[in-house]
């Protein structure tokens, strides 16, 4: 009996997946070519120098606000613990992987790297930064790791309709 009833279920699911299927048409090679014109290419490496750029903003914008260099160099050391552990991150996973199962080892263990990095840098932050104001420093972070959203908004803000 339960065999039988298992083959009933196989068969349901295979139909069901079967009209499911039905729907499905896959695009021709022009139609492939011309989908990917309109989906701009985004480099990793663009949107780690844009929070460079980003930080390198903050550092300036901090100091001017502030007059103070110890608020600068602690929004500043903020910024570059985003920057360095993403540069490592993006550095470690454009290599190319054989599967799938690489591809996502790579990209959880790179992300581990990227964290443990980031920690170690906020542990040694007060023996690093003279004068270290951990406002500023969360300052520095925040807005720099925000300027990922920034960079990925302004991508879909390019794509062309027709």
């Amino acid at each position: 009996m339960t065999q039988a009833s298992t083959r009933d279920k196989s068969a349901t699911f295979e139909s069901e997946s079967g009209d499911e299927d039905s729907d499905f048409k896959p695009l021709t090679t022009q139609q492939a070519q011309e989908w990917r014109s309109r989906q701009p290419q985004l480099s990793v490496w663009r949107v780690v120098g844009f929070q460079v750029l980003v930080g390198v903003l903050v550092v300036l914008l901090t100091w001017w606000l502030s007059g103070r260099s110890q608020m600068a160099w602690s929004a500043g050391y903020g910024a570059l613990s985003v920057v360095l552990p993403a540069a490592l991150f993006a550095r470690g996973m454009a290599r190319k992987r054989t599967s799938a199962g690489a591809a996502m080892a790579g990209l959880f263990g790179w992300e581990l790297v990227k964290i443990a990095l980031t920690v170690a840098m906020l542990a040694a932050a007060p023996r690093l930064v003279p004068g270290l104001s951990w406002l500023a420093l969360l300052a520095g972070m925040v807005i720099t790791m925000k300027a990922y959203w920034i960079a990925l908004l302004a991508r879909f803000s390019v794509r062309r309709t027709d």
